[in-house]
């Protein structure tokens, strides 16, 4: 497989590009693997990047039942960011945020990480008093966040609102400096690539239908998919909102409701906005992508759906919300509106580690958190399937904390969209 360098790309132009492979192989599926994923998505690829780098075990497949990339992963506002009040959380989304940091040199495929910055308003002295109690608290977890005034946010992003007699004015907010955007395609892709090359087998069209059991031990033995029967005693599970249809495949029940959470994205602009603006009262937050469109998003659907379809009131929810923040924007028109199927626990923290069926791993629950967290999700979900024992980073959120009382309730304690 060619490396991709400079170098490459001059010898490639000099030779008429005649010379590009295939960026990962189309095998057929074997009759056994030492560990199949579920789920082509990030997380998934990510696992399997993981499993066959720093566990040795290559023979892996992943299944996704469309094309890899087609779900969730493709369907967000590629935000990354950090910026969680409770240790446990802070420290598996700050690790995400680190191995984003060097992964284009990792998986040799750049993912176009742009580290930004990003700023979220507070609007009355209710929440700046509760954004500095936030910050102090990510201090403590070793989060680089900071309390910036109403004058510092407009240093940051000189077109926004600077009115004070509107119902919402802005009176400062918190800024992190490393988070920022990926390209979510590049994710994918690379990763796909990268696990490609160590050994894994990308399986696409291939749905699974059913998953085996022993029927003495319970364990799991296999699936069943579109494409034939796979053995295996080790399957991971990374779905997204169809999380809890693969739990009823393997006889369990989840905590989890999936809902569609929406975005949207502006026809070109020049370029006028360079960081993350959000705002939790507003529920909107923006960025302004390569291409030069305003990519949007706001709070989830109030009703669960599996449907990746949009609908008239969030999208005038979130378009008043951005007017509100950023007046100038008044007059851009959408291009397009999609949506993806978050799974959401009750504390809207993720559900991570061993499932009630031995040799089966879950990573579900991400809510609207998934993308950030795609590289410690897949690093710690491979440690899970390779040694049989939950990540250290990933114990706080196993399904015990449920029976246990041990929320981690983000929702509560942030104020924030997961």
């Amino acid at each position: 497989m060619t490396h991709y360098s400079a170098l490459a790309l001059l010898r490639g132009a000099l030779g008429g590009n005649r010379h590009w492979g295939p960026a990962w192989r189309s095998p057929e599926p074997k009759p056994r693997y030492d560990a199949v994923i579920v789920g082509g998505g990030g997380h998934g690829l990510a696992t399997a990047y993981y499993l066959a780098k720093n566990h040795g075990i290559t023979n892996v497949a992943v299944l996704e039942k469309g094309w890899i990339g087609g779900g969730n992963t493709g369907r967000n506002t590629t935000i990354v960011r950090s910026d969680y009040y409770y240790p446990e959380s802070a420290a598996l989304f700050d690790r995400s945020v680190t191995l984003y940091e060097g992964l284009s040199r990792d998986i040799n495929f750049n993912i176009m990480f742009s580290q930004r910055g990003m700023l979220t308003v507070a609007h009355n002295r209710g929440e700046v008093d509760f954004q500095r109690r936030l910050v102090n608290g990510m201090a403590l977890n070793g989060v680089d966040m900071a309390m910036v005034s109403a004058a510092e946010a407009r240093r940051l992003c000189p077109i926004l609102n600077a009115d004070t007699d509107v119902r919402h004015p802005i009176l400062g907010g918190m800024f992190q400096r490393r988070a920022g955007t990926v390209r979510h395609d590049a994710v994918v892709w690379g990763y796909a690539r990268a696990a490609d090359r160590l050994g894994v087998d990308i399986i696409q069209n291939c749905a699974v239908t059913g998953i085996d059991r022993d029927p003495a031990s319970g364990a799991v033995t296999g699936v069943q998919t579109t494409r034939g029967a796979i053995a295996t005693a080790r399957l991971g599970v990374a779905v997204a909102g169809h999380s809890t249809i693969l739990a009823d495949m393997a006889g369990f029940r989840l905590p989890l409701r999936s809902y569609a959470l929406q975005a949207f994205v502006s026809e070109p602009l020049k370029p006028v906005l360079d960081i993350v603006v959000s705002s939790a009262a507003l529920g909107v937050y923006v960025s302004q992508s390569d291409k030069g469109g305003l990519v949007l998003g706001g709070n989830a659907d109030p009703y669960a759906s599996y449907a990746q379809r949009g609908n008239v009131p969030v999208m005038e929810a979130v378009a008043a919300g951005l007017v509100a923040l950023i007046p100038s924007f008044s007059r851009v028109k959408l291009l397009r509106q999609w949506a993806g199927i978050v799974d959401y626990a009750h504390d809207s923290s993720p559900i991570l580690g061993p499932s009630p069926v031995p040799g089966l791993t879950l990573s579900c629950g991400w809510g609207g958190g998934g993308f950030k967290a795609i590289p410690a999700g897949g690093e710690t979900m491979a440690h899970t399937i390779a040694t049989g024992t939950p990540h250290p980073l990933t114990q706080p959120f196993g399904l015990g904390r449920f029976r246990d009382l041990l929320l981690v309730d983000e929702a509560a304690a942030a104020g924030i969209e997961h």
